[in-house]
């Protein structure tokens, strides 16, 4: 927090909000990688700011906090569980970009919601995206109006712009492209709509946020965004959010909605929603190694594109000839005892050891959670010492985007799981897809 940073944030809310009273118990919540989110109190009401300091972070985004503050009004407005706005950051304001909103209060750690889930919870949010799909699109803002192909060509060339040398998403890519489903008219979409952007408490969904990916398209993209993997949060036999089944999802959001879903285009849209979240892990890296942010967040973020990488081989599997489904022969890491001077793995088991002993219990709210964002970030590089992976093949890469090698071709399904699991055990053992993909191809 710079040192002007609260004085400026108590003009604003004193402009913003037309009362008296001073900004009390100011801090940043944890996480958000994308943007800042600053909770406080006023005059016994709270309030949540949602602010861009940086220019440079809003680079590349279809449109400002302005718009999004206006697709969060209009939603706010059609009775859905978005946050109630109460005033936007002018330059005047000195603070950077963003607005002000009611705080919610209710759960939003997707731990804690999935660990006792209200039992409407799932109809809940299948009620919620069929109000949000109805929304009049004159209501809105000026958004982008995308296609299955048109966010499909935005992502593959993202890919390649990150280097384009991992097999298994260039392998996704091409299966995306072949399996592309027709045009639909569009509606509005959420964009992001997933545990992590969902608040609830014990009477079921309580809040919907983080609006900034809002825009127009097909509403399977909304309904299979927050069923990939990595959005379940350990909670793999339950597709549906981490809390259910698909077919109960489905009947709910047919049932508020009035419109049948389709399982084909909803498998594409699934398997879409998987690669782009690698991609976006990509991302963070580029976005960490330019400079655009030093934080050690979104570089331990740039280590999650493996996840997503063994997800898609499970989700591709169906399409693999039975010949190239046999056992994958994975070794078991040996830990050799040391002797001597301390390996790199020893020394980087030294530094977490003294973070976890020494620093973590004595940090309070987001050095505490970056604490533990540096031992998980240490873990991956002790495990990679131990058993050093790559999966970076370029020209592997290329051969299966021309066609070349596709996943009938003798050995490749093999070879690439063999290479996502090494990957995967060093960056995250405990993603609950590692010990479903060894159960099965082990």
């Amino acid at each position: 927090m710079s040192a002007d940073f609260p004085a400026k944030m108590s003009r604003f809310v004193q402009r913003g909000i037309n009362g008296g009273g001073s900004v009390e118990n100011l801090k940043r919540l944890s996480g958000g990688a994308n943007m800042e989110s600053w909770s406080f109190d006023h005059a016994g009401s709270g309030y949540v700011l949602r602010l861009s300091r940086s220019a440079e972070m809003m680079a590349g985004r279809a449109y400002g906090h302005d718009a999004e503050a206006a697709v969060v009004r209009a939603a706010y407005a059609a009775g859905v569980k978005a946050p109630e706005i109460v005033a936007e950051i002018t330059p005047d304001d000195d603070l950077g970009t963003g607005y002000l909103m009611r705080r919610i209060d209710a759960e939003v750690n997707p731990a804690k919601i999935l660990a006792a889930p209200a039992p409407t919870l799932l109809s809940d949010l299948a009620r919620e995206l069929a109000k949000i799909h109805k929304i009049p699109i004159g209501n809105l803002p000026a958004l982008p109006v995308t296609s299955s192909r048109s966010l499909l060509s935005e992502l593959k060339e993202r890919f390649l712009s990150f280097g384009g040398d991992r097999p298994v998403m260039a392998l996704a890519i091409c299966w995306l492209e072949e399996h592309c489903p027709a045009a639909v008219d569009p509606v509005l979409l959420h964009g992001d709509f997933r545990m992590g952007n969902i608040m609830a408490d014990a009477d079921g969904l309580a809040g919907v946020l983080d609006w900034e990916l809002a825009h127009l398209g097909d509403r399977h993209q909304d309904l299979a965004f927050g069923c990939i993997n990595s959005w379940r949060f350990g909670h793999i036999d339950r597709p549906a959010f981490g809390l259910g089944s698909l077919e109960e999802f489905w009947s709910e959001y047919e049932l508020a909605s009035g419109v049948a879903v389709e399982p084909d285009r909803f498998r594409w849209w699934l398997i879409y929603a998987t690669l782009w979240w690698g991609v976006c892990c990509l991302q963070m890296a580029d976005i960490w190694r330019k400079g655009l942010d030093a934080g050690l967040e979104r570089a331990v973020i740039g280590r999650r594109a493996s996840e997503t990488e063994v997800d898609l081989l499970m989700l591709l599997e169906e399409f693999v000839p039975d010949q190239e489904r046999g056992p994958v022969n994975l070794d078991t890491p040996q830990h050799a005892t040391g002797n001597g001077e301390p390996s790199a793995a020893e020394m980087l088991a030294a530094i977490a050891s003294w973070i976890e002993s020494d620093i973590k219990p004595n940090a309070q709210g987001r050095d505490r959670f970056m604490a533990s964002v540096a031992l998980n970030a240490l873990g991956m590089l002790r495990r990679e010492a131990e058993q050093p992976v790559s999966v970076h093949d370029k020209r592997l890469s290329e051969q299966l985007r021309s066609g070349a090698m596709s996943l009938a071709t003798p050995g490749l399904f093999d070879r690439l799981r063999q290479q996502s699991l090494r990957k995967l055990m060093a960056d995250q053992p405990k993603y609950s897809a590692l010990a479903k993909a060894i159960q099965q191809w082990v």
